[in-house]
């Protein structure tokens, strides 16, 4: 849908209630420090409470057909993005990481990118969280694979796409925490399920099954910090309903070091309001329906008056999931979206005490899509074979209408430009699930892609009334994707995985089409952009040990052919470009992870994880200066700790070390950015029926660290705390007392 034009000043904020606030999180801070000695690293693995369960065909199974039973242990945990397929999680033949309900509950996080950056396998373009960070720098990557603001990872939720189709960002803040029941996370390459878009791996959202519940949180903080959600959901016989509601915003901080502030530096205000409703119908026994509706806003201030954003974006999905008794099961998903983007820039002096607009970008798009997926009964032929089909397609379509202000006009100046194009894109994949026994299972998978741009146009309309129009020519281009995995146990405390795979990313509208500025450093887009290109493998150990200890060790290697990059340019073009989008040549990604969660009596749970990334340049023909550079925005080294304390009848606590290593802004290795060791809490106590009060806070110390360097520098989110109350009614006998937040005896 089409939006209003980005506000030209700050928001408003709401009232400030900093010196209750801190009071308040004082308290809860004195029970916190009661937890032993906080390290360095976080969680890769999920506890062993907080999800669902799921039939046979990883659907949610309603509380009406289903007797409350106690949660499984972690590791026999159902789990479906890895193979499109449940899986108990110990059996899955690739690395998975799950971040279950009850940590997403105690999480000290606001925000969803925040959450998802605890585990170190996984982070954002830069250090800025979706508070304060441009709806284009949102993009996600895993294991250090080639960091940009385009994702190169695919977020789903409950199995379809939420990806931006113009960009390929993500959104983080269109998606609703209420409603998660989990958060499955596969950080290797993807595309042989999943297509383009999964190139370094797959992130997928579950939500919780449909039964009667209403949960609601409402917070304040600093920063003039205000936040509300609240989700209310019930089941009549075969239909479900859950409509879910979340709003935040915030005054935001000052994002530039004081001494590089000038006097149109201010706060960067945000706000957001997202709503969406989810329908379940059980039509027969073997028949189910599902349908969902989203709407979000979200409007973004980066911190002076001409550096604006806003998102505008209603999205529209359908299922149908049949299980028959002799052919298998079929599910078809269908989706819809439209969106309206848009953005100022401005052009700032030296001194940072003044600014004028330098341009306006309007940006409406849209996408449709949908996808069949097969999956056979159980074939018995030197073991056992389950045999999974799909296809699937998507159309996307998007405009860049912009104004330009140059800074000082000609009869050639460009003062307006207009670019559009049209993705088409679909793919075939066959999988064959073979187990030979309980101890080895083997996972082949093989997918044909194909896209094609189309409508490829640039308008440019200059001050002396010329104009200049081009058609860029449809291009057609495809891809083949393999990927081999094993999973053998010979102990049965003891797993071991390895894989082989090749992904691709196809260049999105954006990258082919848009500009873009960020700071005072203008990119050019490049239609002649050609796919990225994966080839890699992983091996790893997963060890069981005595008092529910479990560890991990996973190494990968990473080859990616001709990653879009930024270059630098050696000489800027006539408007002023430093920077264009290019197919840089070879980069070599390899490294290792580390993890182990440990739960030695039932109130405390210790998760820790440690990634090294080796992200290196191989090849860049006509940029020799880039061999041996190190990938921007790229830190080798991240790492978390988690210790949480849990006793209901007293409190829940959490306290969390982030360790983030030193990294690079630019492809030159010029603008270094320090590294840094950030401490958050959480803590929560039951107050009366099913009311807890809770306190949290990120970077608990102040810690100052920068989160860019382009023209300017730019800093990660300092001190950051906020109370508030959750209400927990489940009123269904599935969810316990101690999920609800209250004592037990």
């Amino acid at each position: 849908m089409t939006g209003p034009a980005a506000p030209s000043r700050p928001l408003a904020a709401p009232l400030r209630r900093r010196a209750h606030v801190l009071r308040g999180i004082g308290v809860c801070f004195r029970l916190a420090l009661l937890l032993p000695g906080i390290a360095a690293a976080q969680v890769e693995a999920p506890s062993s409470e907080g999800t669902q369960d799921r039939d046979e065909a990883g659907a949610p199974v309603s509380a009406e057909s289903t007797p409350a039973e106690p949660e499984a242990p972690a590791e026999t945990r159902t789990v479906v993005t890895a193979t499109r397929l449940p899986r108990p999680l110990r059996d899955v033949p690739a690395t998975t990481v799950v971040i279950p309900r009850d940590e997403i509950e105690r999480s000290p996080t606001l925000t969803q990118d925040a959450l998802v950056r605890t585990l170190p396998s996984a982070a954002t373009f830069r250090r800025t969280p979706s508070l304060v960070a441009d709806p284009t720098a949102q993009g996600l990557n895993l294991r250090g694979l080639a960091p940009s603001g385009v994702a190169r990872g695919l977020v789903l939720l409950d199995g379809l796409p939420v990806n931006d189709p113009y960009g390929g960002w993500v959104f983080w803040r269109a998606l609703p925490r209420l409603g998660l029941d989990r958060i499955e996370v596969v950080p290797t390459g993807g595309s042989a399920l999943y297509g383009s878009a999964a190139l370094g791996g797959v992130v997928q959202l579950i939500s919780q099954p449909i039964v009667g519940v209403i949960d609601a949180d409402v917070s304040v903080g600093n920063q003039g910090t205000g936040f509300f959600g609240a989700r209310i959901a019930d089941r009549w016989k075969r239909v479900g309903i859950s409509l879910e509601a979340e709003g935040l915003t915030s005054d935001g901080y000052r994002i530039v070091p004081a001494d590089q502030r000038g006097s149109i530096d201010a706060n960067t205000p945000s706000k957001h309001l997202t709503g969406q409703a989810r329908v379940e119908v059980q039509a027969t026994d073997d028949l189910l329906l599902t349908a969902r509706a989203s709407l979000f806003r979200e409007t973004q201030n980066g911190g002076t008056r001409y550096t604006v954003a806003s998102v505008d974006l209603a999205w529209f999905t359908g299922s149908a999931r049949l299980r028959t008794q002799d052919t298998g099961t079929f599910e078809l998903g269908l989706y819809g979206r439209t969106q309206h983007f848009a953005q100022n820039r401005a052009r700032v002096s030296a001194d940072r005490d003044y600014e004028i607009r330098s341009a306006f970008q309007d940006v409406p798009a849209n996408d449709q899509g949908g996808s069949l997926v097969w999956t056979g009964p159980n074939l018995t032929l030197g073991g056992t074979h389950v045999l999974a089909a799909g296809v699937d397609a998507r159309r996307a379509a998007g405009t860049a209408q912009e104004l330009l202000f140059p800074a000082t006009y000609t009869p050639t100046s460009i003062y307006a430009r207009t670019t559009r194009g049209t993705q088409l894109s679909g793919g075939l994949f066959v999988q064959d699930l073979y187990t030979v026994s309980s101890a080895l299972e083997f996972a082949g998978t093989l997918r044909w892609d194909v896209w094609r741009n189309r409508d490829g146009y640039q308008l440019e309309s200059r001050s002396d009334g010329y104009t200049t129009a081009t058609d860029f020519a449809p291009r057609t281009a495809g891809q083949l994707s393999p990927r081999l995995a094993a999973r053998l146990r010979p102990l049965d405390w003891l797993t071991l995985r390895a894989s082989v795979y090749r992904a691709f990313r196809a260049p999105t509208l954006n990258e082919l089409y848009r500009p873009f500025q960020v700071g005072t450093v203008l990119t050019a887009a490049n239609p002649d952009l050609d796919a990225e290109r994966l080839w890699g493998t992983e091996a790893g150990v997963e060890a069981l040990g005595p008092g529910g200890l479990i560890g991990r060790i996973t190494g990968f290697w990473n080859v990616l052919d001709a990653p879009v990059t930024n270059v630098t340019l050696a000489t800027p073009l006539p408007d002023g470009t430093t920077r264009q989008r290019q197919n840089l040549g070879q980069a070599r990604v390899r490294g290792v992870e580390l993890g182990t969660d440990w739960r030695p009596v039932r109130q405390w749970t210790v998760l820790a994880a440690y990634t090294f990334v080796d992200p290196v340049v191989t090849d860049a023909p006509g940029q020799p200066d880039l061999v041996g550079r190190q990938l921007p925005q790229d830190p080798r080294h991240r790492g978390s700790l988690s210790v949480t304390f849990d006793e209901p009848s007293l409190l829940t606590a959490t306290a969390q070390l982030r360790v983030v290593g030193p990294q690079y802004e630019d492809d030159l290795n010029a603008r270094g950015m320090g590294g840094a060791a950030i401490v958050d809490l959480f803590v929560s106590r039951h107050l009366f029926w099913k009311v807890a009060a809770f306190a949290a806070v990120e970077n608990l110390f102040d810690r100052s660290y920068l989160a860019g360097r382009a023209g300017v520098d730019t800093l990660a989110p300092p001190f950051q705390a906020r109370v508030g109350l959750r209400l927990r009614d489940g009123f269904n006998e599935r969810f316990s007392a101690a999920e609800r937040g209250a004592p037990v005896h």
